[in-house]
Order: structure tokens, then C-alpha cells, then sequence
């Protein structure tokens, strides 16, 4: 019998990230959608504004992670995500080849309050239509979610 062996030599790396969408009451000028995001304290993409979230640590589930991410980087806990998709570019990351889980959740609440922790510098809430720009591929992730959300609706 063959025993199976792993490498991270050999296999991309596997991260988390959670995307926070709330419901903002519009005025006619900006959009009602609100997403969480964190400005990167580290390379690579130092000071650029992400998603929370990070890799998964060995013998932890995907969900767990998430929720240890969010914690760690806004200090929000309990949240509802859902797994939307996996991503993994082999250039989506220049530390190496990395898949992302991404899981969403969509709040009752308003906009809670957050703070940066751990490798996150600051955590704020964007309007959807006033995005900064954004590290790795997560623009891309959050056009893909807005465009599966709206079919839902």
C-alpha cells in the first residue's frame, strides 16, 4: 500500500477570506452595499486594502480559519459565512502559488465597529461604489460576488 505524502514544496498553499457586506440605507448619491476591508501591515501588498483573512493553519477547518482571521484582523466574531469559491491562480499571490477559499457573509447590522489587529493596520467599511484599490485579486472577487448576488435577488 502506497502512503501518501505532502510537500509544500509541491502543493500551493491554502488561505482564507472573508468577505463582510452590509446593507447601508442609501442616499441617491452612493451605493447601500458596504464591504469590510483591512490595509495590509505586510508584504507583499503592504498598505494596500484586502479582504480579511490569511492562510489556514494545519489541522485547522476552513470555517474555523475564516473565523480566526476575522477576529484577529477586525475584531468582529460569530459571523453567518457562507463558502462562495475557491481561487487559486497560480500568480494571484507573488509569495507563491496560494488557493483562496473566499466565504461571505451579509449583515443585519449596519456597519460595526472595527478595529485593526494582528497583520492588519486599520480595518474601515467601503461603499461599493468608493473602493480603494485593492491587493491580489480580491477586486475581481468582489465583482464576481456582486454579479452572483444580484441574480439571487
Amino acid at each position: 500500500m502506497m502512503e501518501a505524502v505532502h510537500s509544500r514544496t509541491l502543493s500551493p498553499s491554502v488561505a482564507v477570506d472573508g468577505v463582510v457586506l452590509c446593507s447601508h440605507p442609501a442616499n441617491r448619491w452612493r451605493s447601500h452595499w458596504h464591504v469590510l476591508l483591512v490595509r495590509r501591515a505586510n508584504d507583499p501588498f503592504r498598505g494596500y486594502w484586502a479582504f480579511p483573512g490569511g492562510f489556514v493553519d494545519l489541522g485547522e477547518n476552513l470555517g474555523s480559519a475564516v473565523q480566526r482571521e476575522i477576529s484577529e484582523e477586525t475584531g468582529l466574531s460569530g459571523l453567518p459565512f457562507k463558502q462562495f469559491a475557491a481561487y487559486g491562480d497560480p500568480k494571484r499571490d507573488p509569495r507563491g502559488h496560494t488557493v483562496t477559499v473566499v466565504y461571505v457573509a451579509e449583515l443585519e447590522t449596519c456597519m460595526p465597529e472595527v478595529e485593526g489587529g494582528n497583520d492588519a493596520s486599520d480595518a474601515r467599511w467601503f461603499s461599493l461604489d468608493a473602493l480603494p484599490e485593492m491587493a491580489f485579486d480580491h477586486g475581481r472577487i468582489l465583482d464576481d460576488i456582486m454579479v452572483i448576488r444580484r441574480r439571487s435577488i
